[in-house]
């Protein structure tokens, strides 16, 4: 199969990237792609890696980095009807992505992110191909946005009947973590204790960072992400506030710590799902997420992670397990272990490769 698999990065992270990498705006689009692949953000370039390896043929266009996308512009102006984009003029998302499409002649069209294009352009990007495809793991958009696509694949295993109630085929497909992680980090050293790593917008995950608060009010913890300006001064998410951290770096400081707090957004309701349940477990932490009902699907509670029920158990939980070394290192060891062995994005992919084959036929 070729896949052609449609992406978005969050713009914050987009912007950091680019300061940091003066001039890279100015490189050729594969050496932009590279650069932006190998830190690892979200999803990076796992889908294609691991496809590849089971003899297909995908690409991450990463459609809202208007850097990378413009330089793919720059080097394809015979698909871009031969006009010419200077630093004042760009072209438009869809035109391009419909260019990159038609270059790329794909049999499925994978979108990340249901709404980064509009719906004609959806439209005409089913119309080049044999199957749309799209993932969602947050609140549905309009039904409007939905119908373009022929199969949506959702880590929510609550949304699958929702969307198939709305005439929209669905199944149900897990995040995943990529072994290739491990390489780049080498053999990080313990320095740090409780660690959160995510948005801490009060506005977007109300109920999730609230419980946070409270619970970093009885036990030190360390807070990485954007949106803690949001908190009153004496919050402990703003005076426990380290700054931003994404992909690799990210990974660094969740790698560095004795455990990693997870909480879900609203939209996920009593199901377990989100990046951070293998994020964590793939580099080696400790684990302690909220209790959901699925989750000893993914993992063995009290074995492979731990789990709590509101902001005094995950204080007490922290607490003992940044004292009890021996028991925390081991469930720790026992969580990677499961990852690297069940939650892989190799394992991911050929459950996908399933999926569409059975849909493309």
């Amino acid at each position: 199969m070729r896949i052609l698999i449609v992406d978005t990065c969050y713009p914050a992270f987009l912007e950091a990237h680019y300061e940091r990498a003066h001039g890279l705006d100015e490189r050729e689009y594969t050496v932009q792609w590279r650069s932006l692949m190998d830190t690892f953000f979200g999803t990076a370039d796992s889908y294609s890696h691991f496809l590849a390896q089971n003899g297909h043929v995908a690409h991450e266009l990463v459609v809202n980095c208007e850097p990378v996308q413009s330089a793919w512009a720059r080097e394809h102006k015979r698909r871009l009807r031969g006009r010419s984009f200077g630093r004042t003029r760009r072209p438009r998302t869809g035109d391009v992505v419909l260019a990159q499409a038609e270059e790329f002649g794909p049999d499925v069209v994978y979108a990340q992110n249901l709404s980064a294009l509009p719906v004609d352009v959806l439209r005409q990007l089913r119309a080049r191909s044999r199957l749309l495809v799209g993932q969602v793991a947050s609140e549905l958009p309009e039904r409007e946005q939905l119908e373009p696509f022929d199969l949506i694949l959702t880590s929510f295993p609550h949304y699958v009947a929702r969307l198939r109630a709305l005439g929209i085929a669905s199944e149900y497909f897990r995040i995943g973590f990529d072994p290739r992680i491990l390489d780049r980090l080498g053999a990080p050293v313990l320095s740090r204790d409780a660690v959160f790593v995510g948005s801490l917008g009060r506005g977007q995950h109300p109920r999730g960072n609230d419980l946070l608060e409270r619970a970093a009010r009885r036990v030190p913890i360390e807070f990485w992400g954007p949106g803690a300006e949001e908190w009153p001064d004496d919050s402990p998410i703003k005076t426990g506030h380290r700054g931003e951290a994404w992909g690799m770096e990210m990974f660094r400081v969740l790698a560095e710590s004795r455990v990693a707090i997870n909480r879900h957004i609203d939209v996920a309701e009593d199901f377990a799902n989100n990046m951070r349940l293998y994020e964590a477990t793939g580099v080696g932490t400790l684990l302690i997420t909220d209790a959901k009902r699925n989750l000893a699907d993914l993992f063995q509670p009290g074995v492979e992670i731990e789990t709590y029920a509101d902001d005094s158990e995950l204080a007490e939980k922290v607490a003992y397990y940044l004292n009890h070394e021996d028991e925390r290192a081991r469930i720790a060891a026992a969580g990677q272990r499961r990852t690297l062995a069940d939650h892989t994005y190799a394992r991911r992919m050929a459950e996908l490769e399933t999926i569409l084959a059975r849909y493309l036929s």
